[in-house]
């Protein structure tokens, strides 16, 4: 995936809502909980677009 496209976090099949009021969003495939999404944080502390992405499928 190049740089310039956003990461659908919504779509991922890593992303999940936390109960944790301070941090609701997360990824199970890095691991960590945040007020943003986690394509944002993954963005802006290793400067490339999250290569972790996996679409969900819905059935």
């Amino acid at each position: 995936m190049s740089d310039n496209k956003r990461v659908n976090c919504f779509k991922c099949k890593y992303f999940y809502i936390t109960w944790d009021e301070n941090n609701p969003r997360g990824c199970s495939y890095f691991g960590f909980k945040t007020k943003q999404l986690p394509s944002i944080v993954v963005k802006k502390s290793s400067g490339k677009t999250c290569e972790a992405f996996i679409c969900k499928v819905e059935s």
